[in-house]
């Protein structure tokens, strides 16, 4: 009798790991379940090119968990506005920090190759510090400058979902310190130089992008070609 109780008791306990360990991959799919159901809300004419901003002012909006708000932003690519597989693999790459300069090294989750360059060349990182429902986290994010005041605005981006005039729309996008957010800068770090070694030294965070981010911009053609440079520039 004893022993049946005990076999019954490691049964339960099975099933109630099983159980949870269900629940905690359920709810890491519906991070882009969420991103597919709200797409239209997110993109109102469905165009998402370079939106990134539009994403990350979707997810910081939530109300939701400090970790709940890093996965969210593991979906989507910050240059190209495209949503990511979830089993995506982060670029490592080094960014310079807005006003100091210094290189911040971390994670980048991409779509393509050449969002990791332009990502490289044309943003900077800020500090910024959000109230989550676990409590106040500070995080570096990706910004590019005000775009909207710019002749040569690109043509295939929607204008309204990040301007106002010739200011940031607050309600469509996340204004810090009168710069735009693209989105999380993962995992990060003040760089060492072996951290710029490594990125140097990576086929495509290397040698690839020296030769993109050498190559005159009318004759890009991969990636975003160069629809995310002239809103970034």
């Amino acid at each position: 009798m004893r022993l049946l109780c005990n076999v019954e008791k490691l049964i339960l306990i099975f099933l109630v790991t099983l159980t949870f360990s269900n629940i905690s991959i359920s709810e890491e799919k519906n991070y882009y379940k969420d991103l597919v159901t709200d797409w239209s809300r997110i993109f109102p004419d469905n165009n998402r090119n370079a939106a990134g901003p539009k994403f990350f002012k979707y997810i910081i909006d939530k109300d939701i968990s400090y970790k709940d708000f890093v996965e969210y932003n593991k979906l989507y690519c910050a240059v190209s506005g495209s949503l990511i597989d979830p089993n995506s693999t982060p670029e490592f790459v080094n960014i310079n920090e807005e006003k100091t300069g210094k290189k911040i090294c971390g994670n980048y989750y991409r779509c393509c190759v050449p969002c990791s360059c332009d990502l490289m060349k044309y943003t900077t990182v800020k500090k910024m510090k959000h109230k989550f429902i676990d409590g106040t986290k500070e995080f570096y994010v990706l910004t590019i400058d005000n775009p909207c005041s710019k002749k040569d605005f690109p043509e295939r981006v929607t204008k309204k979902y990040f301007c106002d005039g010739n200011n940031i729309a607050k309600d469509q996008v996340y204004n810090l310190d009168g710069r735009m957010v693209i989105g999380l800068f993962h995992n990060t770090k003040l760089c060492n130089d072996n951290d710029i070694k490594i990125v140097k030294a990576h086929p495509v965070t290397g040698e690839y992008c020296d030769i993109r981010n050498n190559t005159p911009l009318e004759e890009l053609q991969a990636g975003m070609g160069d629809i995310f440079i002239k809103l970034a520039r």
